[in-house]
């Protein structure tokens, strides 16, 4: 396609045989006259060829020498007539609309005055300027709805790679969210068990083949995570929750509003982050009792986990953020209260969790 699209814009250069026209039929031309039209082919056939190549320099390079040159040699020979037809065409690749237009209006203009001060007889003179006049408005708006055209399709393949790019990353964040979330609730649970090991050797069996589910469990998780499969279970959290806490001798209430049914996408996010705050449970709160509570209120579906543990005013580690980033993106909020204990309130609205 470059190809012929380079073929037919050199094709286009056979209008400057309009040059040929004075020297030809006019009796009286000499070589004035054919210098004249070579002097004007040698120095307009580069400008024609950088404006297709360097179309961000064709205003000052091509457009403005082109209707110098033919202001300059119109005059004498009205074929120059068609430099004004190429600077209708260079206007409309480099230039907006409108402001293409306006310069389509300003040679039509200086056609026009050629037509009064040109030396060429009557009429001649007009055989020349006429049809210049007319491809010119024809060639350029043509040329402003071929650039047009283009340059859409630019900001549109430029749009579409930002979006692929967005997307990426997008995608990328989400899976180092779910692993962190699979990996750091895990390997929680696998540690604090090969304490037990160590501190009870008569639960080595027990808690070694425990780890060993765990992480068998978890490796399939990490599977799902990355292909994008894996869709966490509320109630399946819950129990989890129950069963590592309980490990530890931390005491677990957990209250549900009966009857309350949550759609896929928001039970999910609300799953893992439900893990992630047992996980902080786990790993530094001390705490021996912890109550978890899923209940609608205030049109707002609130996951509340709550334990009487050390708080502290500690910053916000990743899996924290990655939990507001997630609730974030369904319109709700996550709220971390710590007093004697922390609190963690992840709140959903009803109407896009339900």
């Amino acid at each position: 396609m470059k190809n012929v699209a380079g073929i037919s814009r050199w094709s286009h250069l056979i209008y400057l045989g309009n040059l040929l026209w004075a020297p030809i039929f006019d009796p009286a031309a000499d070589w004035v006259d054919w210098a004249l039209v070579a002097v004007v082919t040698a120095v307009f056939v580069p400008m024609y060829v950088l404006a297709w190549r360097r179309p961000d320099r064709v205003r000052w390079w091509c457009l403005v020498p082109t209707v110098v040159l033919g202001s300059l040699t119109t005059p004498f020979n009205t074929g120059a007539a068609v430099l004004f037809v190429y600077a209708a065409a260079f206007a409309g690749l480099a230039e907006s609309r409108r402001v293409a237009m306006r310069w389509f209006v300003a040679l039509s203009a200086l056609i026009c005055l050629f037509g009064v001060v040109s030396v060429v007889e009557m009429p001649y003179r007009l055989w020349g300027l006429l049809p210049s006049l007319i491809f010119l408005w024809l060639v350029g708006v043509l040329q402003v709805e071929w650039s047009e055209r283009d340059r859409e399709a630019a900001e549109l393949r430029i749009r579409t790679t930002r979006i692929e790019h967005l997307a990426t990353l997008a995608e990328r964040e989400r899976i180092a969210r779910d692993l962190h979330d699979l990996l750091g609730h895990t390997l929680t649970a696998i540690v604090l068990r090969a304490q037990l090991v160590a501190a009870d050797p008569a639960r080595a069996r027990e808690e070694a083949a425990e780890i060993e589910r765990t992480a068998r469990a978890a490796l399939g998780e990490i599977r799902d995570a990355v292909t994008g499969w894996r869709t966490a279970s509320l109630e399946t959290e819950l129990e989890a929750a129950r069963a590592a806490l309980s490990s530890l001798g931390v005491e677990v209430t957990v209250r549900r509003d009966p009857g309350l049914v949550i759609v896929g996408s928001t039970e999910h996010e609300l799953a893992l982050a439900l893990r992630e705050a047992v996980t902080n449970v786990a790993r530094h709160a001390r705490a021996t009792t912890c109550h978890i509570g899923v209940e609608t209120r205030d049109g707002e579906l609130r996951l509340v986990i709550a334990d009487d543990g050390v708080g502290g005013h500690a910053p916000e580690g990743n899996g924290l953020t990655g939990m507001r980033e997630r609730i974030a993106a369904l319109g709700g909020l996550v709220a971390r209260t710590v007093s004697a204990g922390t609190t963690v309130t992840i709140a959903v609205p009803l109407k896009v969790a339900t």
